[in-house]
């Protein structure tokens, strides 16, 4: 059952205010990551604590630099149910996991941080992870609108 739209509504602005895009259908999820191309980072958004505390800050963190993804967009587990499991798809061969942080070059899945690297961890980590591959795979620029 998924969680109620009133409770995730500011989880989701969290990430949306920062530019990230929606992935609510199967759809969605296809169009954004069957044929991309350039970097696109996919966060499995979540209602839990750690997505609350680590996760969501340490994106926002990591995308203050001036290597970044092309492409911001999200999923929420347990709320859009479908476009979830589908980006899980993706997500291969790793494990269902959320909070989980993937990033994506042509279409590849090149970084990927699960539930387990999260937990635990303060955002600034998170963030340096994800600079760390932002400065592997990512060119210098702005982030597609």
């Amino acid at each position: 059952m998924a969680y109620p739209e009133e409770l995730v509504a500011p989880m989701r602005k969290d990430l949306t205010s920062v530019g990230f895009n929606e992935l609510r259908t199967i759809e969605d999820v296809d169009n954004a990551l069957k044929t991309a191309q350039g970097t696109t980072l996919v966060v499995v958004n979540s209602v839990c604590g750690c997505a609350a505390a680590m996760a969501r800050p340490g994106v926002k963190l990591s995308l203050q630099g001036d290597k970044k993804p092309e492409n911001l967009v999200t999923v929420f587990a347990g709320q859009d149910l479908d476009a979830t499991a589908k980006a899980r798809e993706y997500l291969f061969p790793y494990p269902p996991s959320s909070p989980a942080i993937a990033l994506f070059k042509d279409g590849k899945l090149v970084h990927m941080i699960e539930r387990r690297h999260i937990e635990g961890r303060p955002a600034q980590l998170i963030a340096e992870n994800l600079k760390w591959a932002y400065n592997e795979f990512c060119g210098e620029g702005v982030i597609s609108e």
